[in-house]
């Protein structure tokens, strides 16, 4: 995973680049696996950080819950 904790912003940024690439078809075939393996690790660090949001919202709407 990434060693360095990144925000939100700076994981989706770095997936909308990668994903930019990859249409662009500037993207040799050799670097497709390192590129998806990478995109997949940001989205599942997007995905705790939203989960995670989501959970603390939950709690600071509904602090008896």
């Amino acid at each position: 995973m990434t060693e360095n904790k990144l925000t939100y912003a700076e994981a989706m940024a770095e997936v909308e680049r990668i994903v930019a690439k990859l249409r662009s078809g500037d993207m040799s075939i050799d670097e497709l696996t390192a590129a998806v393996r990478r995109a997949t690790e940001l989205i599942g660090e997007c995905r705790k950080h939203l989960t995670t949001t989501e959970a603390e919202v939950e709690r600071l709407i509904n602090p008896e819950a």
